[in-house]
Formats: C-alpha cells, sequence, structure tokens
C-alpha cells in the first residue's frame, strides 16, 4: 500500500526564493491528505503534478498565516472548478469563523459541502479513522494553541498465495476468508490451513508531523517509534534564545527528539528565511541523529 509524504513548502513565516511556507501532501493507497496549507499551496499542487481535486481531508495545525493562508484560495478554485463531493478539515474552532467571514465578503456560495471538524489542543485524541489509516492529535508548545498530527496506517488483511491457490485449484469464493486469517473445510472435507496459503501483511506505518513547537517532553509519547518523524527545525542551535522567544525548535533539539522518541527516520522542515542554504541545518541534526533528511519541496518521502 502507498504510503508517502510529498513536500509542498517548507519554510518557516514568510517565503523566500524556492522555498515556500508549509503544506505537505500526504498519499495513503491514493487517498490524499493535505496537511497544512501555506500561502502558494496551490502553485505547489501544480508544479509537482497533484490534483487539487483529488484532496478530501485538510489537516491545519494552528492559525499562524504560514500555516493556513493558501486555504481559502484552495478552497475557492474548488468551488469554481465544480466541485461536489465534500471536503473534510480538521483545525481549530477559529477558522471556520475565518473562512465564513472570507466567503461572506466575497458573496461566495460554496457549491460543497465543507464538514469541519474542531480540533483542541488540550490533549492528544483521536479525530479521524477510515479503511486505511488513524489520525490522532499531538498536543504541541507553541505561541497560540497548536496540534500535530500522527497518521498510522490500519493493519491490512493477510496476503493470498495466489499460485499455489491457483494450482490447487481453490475455488475464489473461498479466498476472502483465508484473507482474513480463517481456516477453512470445504464440502469435499479438505482443510484450508490458512497459514499454507496467506502471508502476514507488512506491519503498519505511522507517519508523525510536529509544526511549529518548543522543545517539550510532553509530546514525546504522542510520537514514540514512529517510522518517519517530520519536525520543525527553524533555527540553528547557535539562536536557541531566538528559538525559545518564538516558540520554535532548533535542528540539533529535533534530531534529539527523534533520538529520544527512538523515530526510524527524521525529516526536518520550516526553516527561517534567514538561512539561504540549508546544508548547515542538516550537518548539525545528523551530529546527533544520522537518519536525518531535509524536507525539500517537490521531494517525495517513503513513510
Amino acid at each position: 500500500m502507498k504510503f508517502e509524504v510529498t513536500i509542498l513548502g517548507s519554510s518557516s513565516a514568510t517565503p523566500v526564493y524556492n522555498r515556500n511556507p508549509t503544506a505537505q501532501l500526504l498519499n495513503c493507497n491514493e487517498k490524499f491528505y493535505l496537511i497544512d496549507c501555506g500561502e502558494g499551496t496551490q502553485q505547489q499542487l501544480i508544479k509537482y503534478g497533484f490534483k487539487a481535486s483529488k484532496i478530501d481531508f485538510v489537516f491545519i495545525s494552528h492559525l499562524h498565516g504560514d500555516h493556513y493562508f493558501g486555504l481559502i484560495g484552495l478552497l475557492s478554485t474548488l468551488h469554481l472548478n465544480g466541485r461536489v463531493k465534500p471536503i473534510k478539515i480538521f483545525a481549530p474552532a477559529a477558522l471556520m469563523e475565518i473562512l465564513v467571514l472570507q466567503f461572506k465578503h466575497s458573496e461566495t456560495i460554496i457549491r460543497y459541502p465543507i464538514e469541519f471538524v474542531a480540533t483542541t489542543a488540550d490533549n492528544p485524541s483521536q479525530i479521524f479513522e477510515n479503511n486505511d489509516v488513524i489520525v490522532e492529535t499531538i498536543i504541541l508548545n507553541h505561541r497560540i494553541p497548536c496540534t500535530g498530527f500522527r497518521f498510522t496506517q490500519k493493519k491490512r488483511l493477510r496476503r493470498l498465495i495466489v499460485d499455489k491457490l491457483e494450482h490447487e485449484r481453490i475455488p475464489i469464493e473461498y479466498y476472502p476468508m483465508l484473507k482474513r486469517g480463517v481456516d477453512l473445510t470445504l464440502p469435499n472435507g479438505q482443510v484450508l490451513k490458512n497459514i499454507d496459503y496467506t502471508l502476514d501483511s507488512d506491519e503498519p506505518k505511522s507517519y508523525c508531523y510536529c509544526s511549529d513547537t518548543l522543545f517539550d517532553e510532553r509530546y514525546f509519547s504522542s510520537i514514540q517509534d514512529c517510522d518517519t518523524l517530520y519536525h520543525e527545525a527553524t533555527f540553528l542551535h547557535e539562536m536557541l534564545d531566538r528559538a525559545c522567544q518564538t516558540h520554535h525548535t532548533t535542528a540539533l533539539q529535533a534530531a534529539e527528539v527523534a533520538k529520544i522518541v527512538n523515530a526510524k527516520k527524521l525529516l526536518i522542515g520550516h526553516f527561517s528565511s534567514r538561512y539561504k542554504t540549508l546544508q548547515p541545518i542538516l550537518d548539525e541534526a545528523l551530529t546527533v541523529f544520522e537518519r536525518t533528511e531535509l524536507a525539500i519541496e517537490g521531494v517525495t518521502y517513503q513513510v
């Protein structure tokens, strides 16, 4: 099953040349989940070959502009392009007030349903589940209420050993039960041991998205043992005082978080516009956690 994330924006606060405000697109089994929607997200979707019409779920971490200023434009474009299917938005409650005001004063009546789910930054909780993924909030420590999101794959059904089933001419109507792990007895008395005809599916993977936050042990349990951790790394550690003032994290601290929670891989992003090149940020993180990569716009990372 496909489980991958494409970086659409990796800059913090203000866009800079070749770096846009935060946005990511998670593909889980060809269902698309937009995580944050900074200014210019529509252009980034077009640039990297994604159809906005395929996005059915939007997750907004908090209400600083670099994480949601692109949303009103995206929703308006979907309206103009004739969308009729619902879109589901998970975000702080005040965002709905902002959207209503925008649409009111532009005299826009959106032709498709917006299903809004208000998130809270009090306690971590499950906010969504379908056949593919479970989504839980991560309570971060920022200047305003802010949540990250943990996306965990659902365990898939067992995989059939099709060649063996066909060779033994096992009727196809028994395949679904075998995939569910059931042992079967055929009308002729033949016993089909599930373990002989199927293989276990891959272990579910998890993607944790930590947007804006101070280094704070209180959210570590929510991201423990994740396969891929995206964590903001706005500053180099020499600017720790500035990071604390603005409730952000340094590259060194992001790597320390990944090490502490036993993440398998770390992506760092949300880079300050003061940094024209990103190699020093990567180098700093690598001194603590060697499985670190930069979140580069346009690159798709396998979770």
